[in-house]
């Protein structure tokens, strides 16, 4: 990995640079612990203390986690990202589940008017995995396999920026998720599988209406959860989370 020569930036610029490639580019995913500092300064052909200035300088925007005796992990893909996770960590999960909301409901809307076939096939896919994952008792695997259905539809909306929000709420809305799985309410509403299929099937019909309205109807049912299980009252309409 060869550092790329320039007169107008600096070698901490560009170690820095070429890290934030490689975590939004997905070879150091979020979650996983980047290679050790001897690793890094081998592969990037630079100093002990250009690399410790880089990582520094990552760990400083929220996309780097260092742990104690563990080594440091990507936390973030994206500069970004870190800023919003930092702001949905003083956030409660209602408040979150509210911006998903908002997301999710657009996102189906843009999918049902410019998915792709291979769009749908994918989405066909993710929800045949949720629903594995549901029967099989997993609960980790269903709330990854539910983010990720999610992720499909905000991939087939095809507006970059709403898939990039989506994105960096993830790690908000696996708690939010948590909390409407493990609420006291019937399992069709901590599985929500009809609801999820209908946005499906609206999306291959290529109804607009139809999908904003399946995800509204599915998230004010998870909406509904978490109020409940704050105690919040009824006062707020349940069948629109907007």
């Amino acid at each position: 990995m060869p550092l790329r020569s320039t007169a107008r930036t600096s070698l901490v610029d560009l170690v820095i640079e070429q890290m934030e490639s490689l975590i939004a580019g997905g070879e150091w995913p979020v979650g996983t612990k980047i290679p050790a500092e001897p690793v890094l300064v081998e592969q990037l052909d630079v100093g002990r203390n250009t690399v410790r200035e880089a990582v520094r300088a990552l760990v400083h925007t929220g996309m780097l986690e260092p742990r104690q005796g563990d080594g440091t992990y990507v936390r973030a893909s994206s500069g970004f990202g870190a800023a919003v996770q930092r702001r949905l960590r003083r956030a409660g999960d209602l408040e979150t589940f509210e911006v998903r909301a908002s997301l999710e409901r657009d996102a189906a809307r843009y999918a049902a008017l410019r998915r792709t076939d291979e769009d749908l096939a994918a989405l066909r896919a993710a929800l045949a995995e949720r629903d594995r994952a549901w029967r099989g008792g997993d609960l980790p695997a269903f709330i990854d396999a539910d983010l990720d259905f999610h992720r499909t539809i905000a991939a087939a909306a095809h507006n970059s920026v709403l898939a990039d929000l989506y994105d960096h709420l993830s790690d908000a809305l696996r708690a939010t998720l948590q909390s409407v799985v493990g609420a006291p309410v019937p399992d069709s509403v901590r599985n929500q599988y009809d609801g999820h299929a209908a946005i499906v099937d609206a999306i291959e019909a290529r109804d607009a209406t139809a999908a904003e309205r399946a995800a509204l109807a599915h998230l004010g049912e998870g909406m509904a959860a978490l109020r409940d299980g704050a105690g919040e009252g009824p006062d707020r309409t349940e069948e629109d989370p907007r």
